[in-house]
């Protein structure tokens, strides 16, 4: 039994699921921002809205990192296949961990520290 269809399916799943959770993430965002806007200073607002979507970014990205690697194999790897899939895994991977030093000012691997952000 050939699974490859099976996975080339999932890769595609999964590459809708990473940019669904990009897009809904940004729609939730903003519909969070306008029904708060009354009650956080604009600082405030905005920094919560730029936490939530980059969440919903980085969401996006796992999605997208794991259909690259479906993807790459669903068929027969080439050299080359590998190595795209490498620096496209890297690029990926530098966009998460930048992203998360802008969101919680501190590295992926450092313990997480006490934040300022008021539970909701």
């Amino acid at each position: 039994m050939d699974i490859r269809p099976l996975v080339s399916l999932s890769a595609r799943l999964m590459e809708a699921a990473g940019v669904g959770a990009m897009v809904l993430g940004a729609l939730l965002a903003l519909v969070m921002l306008l029904l708060r806007r009354r009650e956080l200073r604009a600082g405030e607002a905005y920094r919560h809205f730029r936490l939530n979507l980059g969440r919903a970014i980085l969401l996006g990205l796992e999605f997208l990192v794991a259909a690259d690697i479906l993807r790459t194999v669903s068929d027969e790897p080439t050299l080359r296949d590998v190595l795209v899939l490498g620096l496209i895994v890297l690029v990926r991977t530098f966009l998460s961990f930048t992203l998360t030093v802008e969101l919680e000012g501190r590295w992926p691997w450092q313990p997480e520290r006490e934040h300022s952000v008021p539970p909701r």
